[in-house]
């Protein structure tokens, strides 16, 4: 069980006026350059619920744009994150749409970067936390209260058993695992949350695996 510290209940270190729709905002957009893996160059972002209303008032797509450039919730630039985006090149539009029976502080973000795409929906949940639960089209549940190992790679037999055998060899503990896949033979998608920091030298190893094609890290956050 993820434990609950005293930021959780007062309120992250930010860049207001919201932590729901700022400071959540920021985490949400900063995960997705995370897994994306490079600098964005292109996002197509779509607001749902009370993003969607609500979003101009809370500032929220100058907060996914910040998350998008690499900063944190508590950067000083954040209010100029749309001229910042302007002079770095990066393309973005917003839209509202029906996510579905999700959380009503919901986005699913399209982003582009060099050479690769990556398409994720998440929840700003509340003090700043976020719930990423759609990458790439796979079901994940991705609250950042540990460490986290991203995997993309071929559904063979003994990959997984690889990648968590690498992890072992590093001394990481894996908390939780998941895996997807969409169908026998396709690309699968792998979750590790860990206790353990994760080094570069273990994502290194993990990628050298046969049959893994990305590998990416999201931090505590």
């Amino acid at each position: 069980m993820a434990q609950i510290g005293l930021f959780d209940v007062v309120g992250p270190i930010m860049v207001g006026p919201s932590s729901s729709h700022t400071a959540g905002a920021v985490r949400l957009g900063l995960a997705t350059r995370r897994i994306l893996g490079t600098d964005v160059k292109k996002a197509e972002i779509i607001l749902h619920g009370s993003f969607a209303a609500t979003y101009w008032g809370h500032r929220t797509n100058v907060a996914l744009i910040a998350g998008l450039l690499g900063m944190s919730m508590d950067d000083e630039r954040i209010p100029e994150a749309l001229e910042i985006a302007k002079e770095a090149g990066l393309e973005y539009s917003f839209a509202s749409g029906d996510l579905g029976d999700v959380h009503p502080n919901s986005v699913r973000i399209k982003a582009e970067g060099l050479g690769d795409k990556l398409e994720i929906a998440g929840a700003s949940i509340g003090g700043g936390r976020i719930n990423i639960f759609e990458v790439n089209g796979f079901d994940v549940d991705v609250d950042g209260s540990y460490m986290t190992l991203v995997t993309r790679h071929r559904d063979e037999p003994g990959v997984i058993a690889e990648i968590t055998k690498v992890l072992a060899i590093h001394g990481i503990n894996i908390a939780f695992l998941d895996v997807s896949r969409k169908t026998r033979g396709s690309d699968a998608l792998l979750i590790a949350e860990t206790d353990d920091e994760i080094s570069d030298l273990a994502m290194q190893h993990v990628l050298r695996i046969a049959g893994v094609i990305v590998v990416r890290t999201l931090p505590r956050f």
